[in-house]
């Protein structure tokens, strides 16, 4: 396991956001939740320092690498109308001096809101389709378009969730690490599997025993499962490890319950998570994932699935601008 943690701290990446980001105790809530509430703790990573944060952060910073060492000169990806990633993408070129075309599904906005108004202020080039199948297809004719314009494309998969977008989120955990808090149990919102796959892969690598819990924010458990577990056997490759390395004897754990009528439909308790946690910690959660993450921590502690003396941590992985969409 040394070997494959000193591989992983020894990849290239790029410094969008070199600070690690706070770990706040969260007394006011778990006055709130009652006295058998655990110990409640946040990562801030909607405190990244660069381009509004967010978990896409810690990917780009790995994928950028690997496109600026490929030779490319462009970025292309792809997400909804309000897609977090798409917003980082357009700001990581940017910052590197990297074209950035985005491929978005969804109705565009006469006067853009939120991320999609953050897209175009990066300066990205954005091309609307009407549905997600003609994502894909879309970028492949966009990236044969430039690279017949003579131009380097490189296509970045949907939120950065490959090995290694997802081998940038496990280097985070060092951030956890540096602060001295073990917590038992680490609750995140999941959806195209990066992050989740990370958060597994790096408790592993820095010895952390936590159960991770995802709380998917639109797909069923059965289809993400698969997608975390392929997640980590490529970042078990990529560090010349073997891929029980990274998950040992922990299963993969997504509650789908709160994904409600839809991705991005608010739900009656994501409305409430939100404003309990606005109301009690001064923090803001997004509508399309922290809050329906939240949603599913309280109703667990709520049914009192974990014991009052143990630590959750709750990640908050940012997306603040999808709330004035």
């Amino acid at each position: 396991m040394a070997t494959a943690l000193a591989a992983l701290m020894s990849l290239p990446s790029v410094p969008l956001a070199p600070h690690p980001t706070p770990i706040d105790e969260l007394v006011r809530l778990r006055e709130a939740l009652g006295p058998r509430c655990p110990q409640l703790f946040m990562k801030r990573d909607d405190l990244l320092s660069f381009a509004m944060g967010g978990n896409k952060v810690r990917k780009m910073q790995f994928v950028a690498a690997e496109a600026i060492a490929s030779g490319a000169d462009t970025l292309i990806t792809c997400g909804g109308m309000q897609s977090n990633h798409a917003r980082v993408t357009a700001a990581a070129g940017a910052a590197l001096g990297l074209g950035v075309t985005l491929v978005v599904n969804g109705t565009p906005q006469e006067i853009p809101t939120g991320n999609a108004r953050l897209d175009r202020l990066f300066g990205a080039t954005v091309h609307a389709v009407a549905s997600r199948e003609e994502r894909d297809p879309a970028m492949s004719r966009v990236a044969a378009e430039l690279a017949a314009a003579g131009r380097r494309p490189f296509v970045v998969p949907l939120g950065a969730s490959t090995p290694t977008g997802a081998l940038g989120f496990a280097r985070g955990l060092s951030e956890i690490v540096a602060a001295a808090i073990r917590p038992d149990v680490i609750v995140h919102s999941t959806s195209s599997g990066g992050t989740q796959a990370g958060i597994i892969g790096g408790c592993a690598l820095f010895g952390l025993h936590a159960r991770v819990i995802g709380i998917s924010a639109d797909e069923p458990s059965g289809v993400l499962e698969p997608v975390v577990q392929a997640l980590l056997a490529g970042m078990a490759e990529r560090l010349g490890a073997r891929s029980a390395s990274l998950t040992g004897d922990r299963p993969i754990e997504i509650d789908d319950r709160f994904v409600g009528t839809g991705y991005g439909v608010p739900t009656r308790e994501s409305v409430e998570a939100t404003e309990l946690v606005a109301r009690r910690e001064g923090i803001v959660l997004d509508p399309v994932y922290t809050a329906k993450a939240m949603a599913g921590l309280i109703a667990r502690i709520r049914a009192g699935d974990f014991p009052s003396d143990q630590k959750i941590l709750f990640w908050h992985t940012g997306g603040i601008p999808g709330y004035f969409a």
